[in-house]
């Protein structure tokens, strides 16, 4: 069996594959680099997947072995008979997921830290960066777009599964801010590229790990835990209030916002740039309605709220912002919060994700955490409807207190552009409903269900 033949079944089971449900036509590996002889033997592949109309890049490491251990048996891709582009495999070796082999991960490590170049691809040390080499990996659970790697418990490297073309916004954020000295992102140690479409493209970031940081999606989680288990209890009152933690994170967003202002300039969205916004955001309503029907009954409301937005014409400030903003890409560390994967969302543009936007974007998304953070635990829940007034206490107590703190740390005040804070909100919704229809659908009661209080 040729790797092509390999990947295909296999891509469609992994959460970052992209075009779940759109039927694979074609796969090429358009790129195939040897960072590793011998058994284990480890290959760098880019190959480029057809769905449709559209093409996707997907990165994977292909790590060999004659003889699979068991412990590697959850990240088989299959068995190879015929060779690699590039030549020099011989049959009877099978082919698995080589992030999830400590073996092969180590080499990727160590090249980073000599800034080693193999084939077409760059390994980069940032400037000064320290960390040791030679550590075992561990591959951390819960992402779904890409993958990432602890080596002990001192360094993170992120590999970007589907790729764009060009600079990846998050390396291009994270180190502006680390050298603007802000506290609030990881340091950079380094980054792996390769040239895609005639452009340098980033594939992986290694960053400082923040051993004891505990992520704001869990934190939240277990404020809600607390509140749903007590009776008769309100969010102000249970041991596990999460409002102080809601304030500060406020804090730490706006001052984020600051930086990225500082780092990359602002601008204003007049008139004209409003208009089309609102008609992206309309026609982004059509398609979604249309892929889930049970968003239809809410479009009149949506849709009059973005009308709303559109006669207040501007002028808006305009400036980098993170783009996926929510509780899972927030760490709570010893000293404060720290801001996580500023890439945006995977599935949009890349041209889009480094385009300036209102700050309030990032303001609505975590507010949108907070409804998913407070609804997802009654999903199947035996006192759901007795459970959702408590979950709408919490969920108000949290956006206020969030939004009081992003106003004090100098943000653009929440309660004073509440006509779009609500538009980009609703937007956001929609996008969820779609999303959650395609890759969640146990989920989607969340989003629709939010809709209806709107």
């Amino acid at each position: 069996m040729a790797i092509e033949d390999a990947l295909a079944p296999w891509l469609g089971h992994q959460r970052w594959f992209a075009g779940k449900g759109q039927g694979l036509r074609d796969l090429a590996i358009v790129s195939d680099t040897k960072l590793a002889a011998g058994d284990p033997e480890l290959r760098h592949l880019i190959i480029a997947v057809s769905h449709g109309t559209a093409v996707d890049y997907y990165q994977i490491l292909v790590g060999l072995r004659r003889k699979l251990p068991e412990r590697l048996e959850y990240a088989r891709i299959g068995p190879i008979g015929d060779a690699l582009a590039g030549g020099g495999l011989h049959s009877g070796k099978i082919a698995y997921d080589a992030l999830h082999d400590a073996d092969l991960t180590k080499p990727i490590l160590a090249a980073i830290g000599t800034d080693a170049s193999v084939g077409t691809l760059r390994m980069h040390k940032i400037e000064g960066a320290e960390f040791e080499t030679g550590l075992d990996s561990l591959v951390l659970t819960g992402e779904q777009s890409n993958t990432s790697l602890v080596f002990g418990e001192e360094s993170i490297l992120k590999v970007f599964r589907r790729l764009s073309p060009g600079p990846n916004p998050d390396l291009e954020v994270t180190t502006a801010l680390h050298r603007l000295g802000s506290a609030q992102v990881a340091e950079p140690l380094g980054w792996i590229e390769t040239r895609l479409e005639g452009v340098p493209t980033h594939l992986a970031i290694l960053s400082r790990y923040l051993r004891l940081a505990s992520d704001g999606w869990s934190l939240a989680a277990t404020s809600v835990r607390d509140l749903y288990a007590s009776t008769d209890m309100r969010a102000a009152d249970v041991g596990g209030d999460f409002a102080g933690e809601s304030r500060r994170l406020g804090i730490a967003t706006a001052q984020i916002h600051t930086d990225l202002a500082a780092a990359f300039g602002t601008d204003e969205l007049g008139a004209a740039a409003v208009s089309e916004l609102t008609e992206r955001m309309f026609r982004k309503l059509d398609l979604a309605s249309a892929a889930v029907p049970e968003l239809a009954k809410h479009a009149d409301m949506i849709g009059d709220a973005y009308a709303e937005f559109a006669k207040l014409k501007g002028p808006f400030p305009v400036q980098r912002v993170h783009g996926d903003y929510h509780l899972g890409q927030v760490l709570r560390t010893e000293t404060g919060w720290v801001v996580l994967d500023f890439e945006g969302e995977p599935a949009t543009p890349l041209a889009q994700r480094r385009a300036r936007s209102s700050a309030l974007r990032d303001v609505a998304g975590m507010l949108r955490s907070f409804d998913y953070a407070a609804r997802h635990q009654l999903i199947g829940h035996p006192d759901q409807a007795a459970r959702s007034d408590v979950a709408r206490d919490w969920v108000r107590r949290n956006t206020g207190a969030f939004c009081a703190g992003y106003a004090e740390g100098g943000g653009l005040d929440p309660a004073a552009n509440r006509v779009l804070l609500r538009a980009l909100q609703l937007d956001k919704a929609v996008y969820e409903v779609l999303y959650e229809a395609r890759h969640r659908p146990s989920w989607l009661s969340i989003p629709l269900d939010s809709l209806a209080e709107f």
